[in-house]
């Protein structure tokens, strides 16, 4: 039987797995982009994060 840690270890271990297949897939790619991401404005910064994240809850909706 499963537990709430195991689900939330679960999601964190995919979470670095996406992230590090990230940089080692294209680092000229990633390093741009967090350059980008360096420039922006603070709002540009939040509006961006609440558009992942909501993007992400209506993800999690959809699938469980």
């Amino acid at each position: 039987m499963k537990t709430m840690w195991q689900d939330i270890l679960t999601a964190i271990s995919l979470y670095l797995i996406i992230e590090g297949m990230i940089p080692f897939v294209g680092p000229g790619v990633f390093r741009k982009t967090v350059q980008r991401v360096a420039q922006m404005d603070d709002n540009g910064l939040r509006l961006t994060g609440l558009s992942v994240a909501s993007v992400g809850i209506i993800m999690l909706y959809i699938v469980r």
